[in-house]
């Protein structure tokens, strides 16, 4: 037993337990707790990703994820323990506070974190889950239904392919044993975008996967890249796409514009030109032939640093009028306005459109320009290169 904060009053004793953690998981799992099911990717060779690429693809064993998920019951027995202390009164808020900051291992800051937000949720890593063996997958899941009964909602990543090769039996039996969520990168449903980019799908499977995922009631949060297709493809991106989802009707539809970056190989061909990429303005226009093309009963959302509009959210059909109007706003602003709010916008001065109207945000915004251009000859393009420099996170 180790002592730790021994200079309080609590005197508080841990054993040090720990489990494997993974690199990534979605934004929305932000409170989940993680456990990791798979190491790495199994196909990672997407020309528009940087994750996963130099590490081998494992499959770890049932045995190997059950002694993790054995270790985060530990951690949490201890935590629900330590708030019998009479600092915390019965209180496991506090005590997860506590442990958050006083943690002998990554884990206890996972468990102490998880146990903070409400302990609703579980989130299987890496980036292919359902990669495993059917009755793997139900073994695990049924492993971590027993350690965790209250949790609500147990969600992970998974390849819309590997989802096309199971049975729709399969698919049901991984739900039943409990897993409710399924996030899936779609990116395009175009065909040739796919090949393009070296996604190793087509629309085929993607249709097929996430059939087999809704219709076996698995909740299906789609991941669509805006800007994929470049200019070549912008139309074929946009239509493409909104037929692929009016097929598979997910429960969840996320954008994620594309962002060029110098750790992806799609930065090559954009730099020797061969991929020309899409400007904000053209982005939002893709953006909205998308919507106004989709047919589905899906949440919409724009929940991403690298979006311009994220206020393009709500839920579809009823929401629709209302998502076209904020990107008809913006695109009704005169050309000056629209490089203000680009500006503001990636600077992480302005949310919304409406932001604009703040003299002090607007203040703010007008003195970055200032700064930006100081001595320019030529202000327009110094400030185009500026925005594509945030867009990139070099300088966010």
């Amino acid at each position: 037993m180790k002592n730790y904060n021994s200079d309080s009053p609590y005197k508080i004793k841990l054993r040090p337990v720990s489990f494997e953690l993974g690199p990534s998981r979605p934004p929305s799992e932000a409170r989940s707790l993680l456990l990791r099911l798979t190491r790495g990717c199994p196909w990672h060779r997407c020309e528009f990703c940087s994750s996963h690429r130099t590490k081998k693809f494992e499959l770890r064993s049932v045995k190997e994820i059950k002694r993790d998920i054995d270790a985060a019951k530990d951690i949490y027995d201890q935590i629900k323990n330590i708030s019998q202390h009479i600092a915390f009164k019965n209180d496991i808020t506090k005590a997860a506070a506590f442990i958050y900051d006083n943690s002998p291992t990554e884990g206890f800051r996972v468990v102490a974190q998880w146990i903070y937000f409400g302990e609703k949720s579980i989130f299987l890593q890496d980036a292919d889950s359902l990669i495993m063996k059917t009755s793997d997958m139900v073994e695990v899941l049924t492993h971590i239904k027993k350690a965790f009964p209250q949790v609500e909602r147990i969600t992970s990543y998974g390849r819309l392919k590997t989802a096309a090769k199971k049975t729709l039996d399969e698919m049901k039996q991984i739900h039943a044993a409990g897993l409710v969520r399924l996030h899936v990168g779609l990116e395009s449903g175009c065909d040739e975008i796919l090949e393009y980019v070296k996604k190793g799908t087509n629309s085929k499977y993607h249709i097929r996967g996430g059939r087999n995922a809704v219709d076996s009631g698995v909740s299906l949060c789609t991941y669509i890249v805006p800007g994929l297709g470049g200019k070549r493809w912008t139309k074929e991106h946009a239509c493409e796409t909104a037929r692929v989802l009016n097929e598979i009707n997910p429960g969840y539809i996320r954008l994620r514009s594309l962002a060029i970056r110098e750790d992806i190989p799609l930065y090559k061909k954009w730099a020797s030109g061969e991929f020309e990429l899409l400007s904000d303005d053209e982005t939002v226009e893709e953006i909205k032939e998308l919507i106004q093309k989709l047919d589905v009963t899906s949440y919409l959302a724009s929940d991403h640093i690298e979006n311009l509009l994220r206020e393009v959210d709500g839920k579809l059909p009823e929401d629709k009028d209302k998502i076209i109007n904020i990107i008809k706003s913006y695109q009704g602003l005169s050309y000056e306005k629209r490089l203000n709010f680009q500006l503001g916008q990636r600077s992480g001065i302005y949310t919304t459109l409406s932001d604009q109207n703040d003299p002090l945000l607007s203040k703010r915004v007008n003195r970055t320009f200032e700064m930006i251009t100081a001595g320019s000859r030529d202000k327009e393009k110094d400030l185009l290169l500026h925005i594509l420099q945030l867009k990139k996170g070099f300088l966010v």
